[in-house]
């Protein structure tokens, strides 16, 4: 077990302000995995301060892009020799299958990469000519202290999507975790500071709702940087707006895989496994809504239950499972009043629906569900369920296909699933969508990720990530 009694302020173990503290327990078992300190408001004022201290005095923003990526990097080959240990803490503490936290190590590596290339080709200053005359400097500076907030689902995939480039830029970061998983994140500020991150630069708390709001509303923060739910993301751009405070948001979706006529059945159904139930269904990206053509809906709706049929359900820390238990019973409950939902709304249980799995009878567990004759505008169909339920659509025609698509509050992700890559590539240009993945293909981590519509402001990853924290400063000459 893994028990923490204090929190990480600026780079140190400090005492906190209240006695509230958090117990992490199993999903699966109920067992007690540890227990860290819950902030409280004065917690997130010394953090602030002490952030603000830094960016204003300190020598973190006035180091050389080089000297800060030379830090980061170190921070990079520590955490590299605990990838494993990660993995496995994080699949205990949330319920998040072994196979699945390990791919995440693995994203991480690539994601971590891939923005040290960015930050490599990164433009920190030009020199142009002016109009119409001189000349000018244009110089990315730190935008100052930020608060990061991030979810449970994938922690510290999510958490370095926000470190890397706000460290890169020079800013100063307070980290803010999810109570759920508020263990693994205290080894990231400890391999920080093994690193040389100087003092105050980095603060990594978990709070509740309240005190997280009093961070996104406290006024030494600069800009906030979300992910997490939309009904979230919308109350913190409203705080944020109040106070004209930068933020982005990396927000919810609902995203449509659209199966075109001449896709191959039994390989896209392989596929879609992995696209639409990972992590138990608790993926921003996953793909819910599987569009499927008429000619083909019966043999696609019947490959899809068996496969499902196969998934082996239970104990997330065994490589053998494909699905564990979903992070909470309150999270639990909630998919299960969407399964009644469509239900009553009159779309067909292929698999799955109430009750527990087949030969468990403890832990927070959904059946992996899919729902067949679902109309697009059904609540299981427009909102995002965050659990292991699938929505099978029928249409008639791919102009059809890419308008139920779009027909959405959401443009997070989606895919296309066809062996005529033109055809692919025409579908995939007018679907109103931050990313679009063509047979599987792999996510190009240089590439912008983010969303249109209510999944979200602003993108993450590569030059695009970078600029989320910088203020653009043009120097006359």
């Amino acid at each position: 077990m893994t028990h923490f009694t204090q929190h990480f302020i600026g780079g140190r173990r400090v005492e906190p302000h209240s006695k509230n503290i958090i117990e992490i327990r199993s999903p699966f078992d109920g067992e007690l995995v540890g227990s860290a300190p819950l902030a409280s408001k004065q917690d997130i004022d010394r953090a602030v301060s002490v952030a603000r201290e830094a960016f204003d005095y300190g020598p973190w923003p006035r180091f050389k892009p080089n000297e800060r990526m030379a830090i980061i990097k170190r921070f990079f080959d520590l955490y590299e020799r605990k990838s494993d240990e990660f993995a496995k803490l994080v699949s205990r503490e949330m319920g998040a299958p072994l196979w699945f936290t390990k791919n995440i190590q693995l994203l991480i590596r690539n994601q971590s990469l891939a923005y040290f290339e960015a930050a490599n080709a990164y433009p920190w200053e030009q020199k142009r000519d002016g109009y119409p005359e001189g000349k000018s400097l244009w110089t990315r500076e730190p935008v100052g202290v930020v608060a990061a907030i991030i979810p449970w689902n994938a922690p510290h995939q999510v958490a370095l999507a926000k470190l890397y480039p706000a460290l890169m830029a020079g800013c100063c970061v307070v980290l803010k975790l999810a109570p759920e998983t508020a263990l693994d994140g205290q080894f990231l500020g400890e391999l920080f500071s093994e690193a040389g991150l100087p003092e105050g630069v980095l603060s990594i708390l978990a709070a509740d709702r309240d005190v997280s709001e009093h961070l996104v509303t406290h006024p030494g923060v600069d800009k906030i940087g979300f992910t997490g739910s939309t009904v979230a993301g919308r109350r913190i751009a409203s705080l944020a707006g109040e106070r004209l405070k930068r933020v982005s948001l990396e927000l919810g979706g609902k995203s449509a895989a659209i199966v075109l006529p001449d896709a191959d059945i039994a390989s896209t159904v392989s596929a879609l496994r992995y696209r639409s139930f990972p992590n138990n269904g608790q993926v921003c990206v996953a793909q819910t809504r599987v569009l499927v053509p008429d000619e083909i809906y019966t043999d696609f709706s019947e490959a899809m239950v068996e496969d499902v049929a196969k998934m082996a359900v239970g104990d997330p820390t065994q490589e053998s499972t494909f699905l564990g238990p979903v992070v909470s019973d309150r999270q639990r409950q909630r998919v299960l009043d969407y399964i009644r939902t469509g239900v009553h709304e009159g779309a067909s249980v292929a698999i799955g629906g109430e009750g527990m799995p087949d030969g468990l009878n403890h832990g927070t567990f959904v059946k992996p569900t899919v729902f067949t004759n679902v109309d697009n505008a059904m609540r299981i169909a427009r909102e995002e369920i965050f659990g292991p339920v699938v929505c099978l659509i029928p249409y008639r025609g791919v102009e059809e296909a890419i308008q139920i698509a779009n027909d959405s509050d959401y443009g997070l992700s989606g895919s296309v699933w066809t062996p005529d890559t033109e055809e692919a590539l025409r579908v995939a240009r007018q679907i109103r969508t931050g990313s679009v993945t063509v047979n599987g293909a792999p996510t190009d981590l240089l590439a912008p990720f983010g969303g249109f519509k209510q999944s979200g402001i602003g993108r993450e990853f590569g030059a695009e990530g970078i600029g989320h924290y910088v203020e653009h400063k043009a120097i006359s000459i």
